[in-house]
């Protein structure tokens, strides 16, 4: 019985040793199990940007197109047939030069009788003359006659005084008659200077329209409704740009003003502001600026586009925040500012854009804090925490 009792103390040891390390490790598995507790949320981090104040000066691309300096399109004076024509398409003129001759066959028979009327005009004033000058005579007689008492009778004297009076007035409309027979003559003299063609100015020919005996005049045929020719002037070029209404400010004659044109990849060609508009076309909203372009080599093509490196001044500083910043939608374009820890959406209208900022106008400040990156997710009213952007404006 001694002997048994220490065996059975030894069988309750293990016993207890086993249960305790069983508690342990369940209640080391409950503390495992257990979550952590966790931390108290606050608002949420955003990084923010600095708006900016500071002068905008930028170059933007604006299309264009070359005119010629001067162009014109030649109609006919009158009806005629074209006898010959010297030039064509491309042709290089000098002002005077003739280039197209009409002929008229009825010209020529009024020009004959308007010859006619101008001598039998001349031969009424001749004889209205000779009339005129024997009544003078007669009348001068009869004056000396009558100075001595009873030679002539006084009647005779003022009938022949009566007389030279009308031939005079014979003689001013016999010269009348003369003066507008000849203008009638010069006029259809005029007429047949029409038949010549000429240049008037030196140029060069870029459209051609009829040949040799086509009817042409100014109320029929070919020339009614098309030119006989088209000359311009290459020597010196317009340069249209239509600028838009939000960088009319600032543009003055005198500035010089680069450009580019497909024809000459890599060249850059130079004009300067020659004139302005001043006023603003309704329909596009543009103003019309014209700048002259030197072109004695004649290497620049009327009627070419060309892209304009227009520069855009304001006239004072602007504010400035990263593109990023803008927030559009269908209702209102935004930026998010935060003040006081809390977002408030704030409109604004965007203008130029200088590198990676942007233009923008509205109620903002100098150093006003925007959100880097705007999104309408961020409602207005929220509480936020701040911290400066990786890549803030400077």
């Amino acid at each position: 019985m001694t002997v048994s009792e220490p065996r059975g103390s030894a069988r309750w040891s293990i016993a207890a040793a086993m249960f305790c390390a069983t508690s342990l490790v369940a209640c080391g598995r409950d503390a495992a199990t257990k979550p952590a507790e966790k931390p108290a949320a606050g608002p949420p981090t955003i990084e923010v940007v600095r708006v900016v104040e500071r002068p905008v000066s930028v170059t933007l691309a604006m299309p264009g197109e070359l005119e010629p300096y001067e162009t014109v399109a030649i109609f006919p004076k009158v009806t005629g047939f074209v006898k010959t024509i010297r030039v064509d398409r491309g042709s290089r003129v000098r002002a005077g030069e003739l280039m197209a001759q009409l002929e008229a066959p009825e010209l020529l028979a009024q020009r004959a009788e308007a010859e006619a009327k101008v001598q039998a005009a001349e031969a009424q004033s001749s004889a209205a003359r000779a009339k005129a000058d024997a009544d003078i005579s007669t009348f001068e007689k009869l004056k000396a006659a009558a100075a001595t008492p009873g030679v002539v009778a006084g009647n005779d004297v003022v009938l022949a005084q009566k007389s030279v009076e009308a031939d005079q007035n014979q003689m001013t409309a016999a010269q009348k008659n003369v003066d507008a027979a000849r203008q009638a003559l010069s006029s259809v003299t005029q007429m047949e200077e029409y038949l010549k063609v000429t240049a008037p100015f030196d140029g060069v020919v870029t459209e051609r329209n009829v040949h040799p005996g086509a009817l042409v005049g100014p109320n029929s045929g070919a020339g009614a409704s098309v030119p006989l020719v088209r000359v311009v002037n290459r020597n010196r070029l317009r340069l249209v740009v239509p600028v838009a209404e939000a960088y009319i400010a600032g543009v003055m004659t005198g500035v010089e003003m680069p450009f580019t044109v497909p024809a000459y990849p890599g060249q850059t060609f130079t004009g300067r502001i020659a004139r302005i508009a001043q006023a603003v076309d309704v329909k596009t909203r543009t103003m019309a600026v014209e700048i002259d372009v030197p072109n004695a080599d004649g290497r620049l093509a009327p009627g070419t586009f060309c892209q304009v490196r227009w520069p855009v001044r304001r006239p004072g500083p602007s504010l400035l925040v990263p593109s990023g910043s803008v927030t559009s939608t269908t209702e209102r374009t935004f930026v998010v500012r935060v003040r006081n820890g809390r977002t408030e959406w704030v409109d604004v209208t965007t203008g130029l854009a200088a590198g990676p900022l942007v233009e923008v106008f509205g109620d903002l400040r100098a150093g006003d804090e925007v959100a880097a990156r705007g999104t309408d997710e961020m409602r207005p009213g929220t509480e936020v925490r701040v911290k400066p952007a990786a890549t803030a404006p400077s």
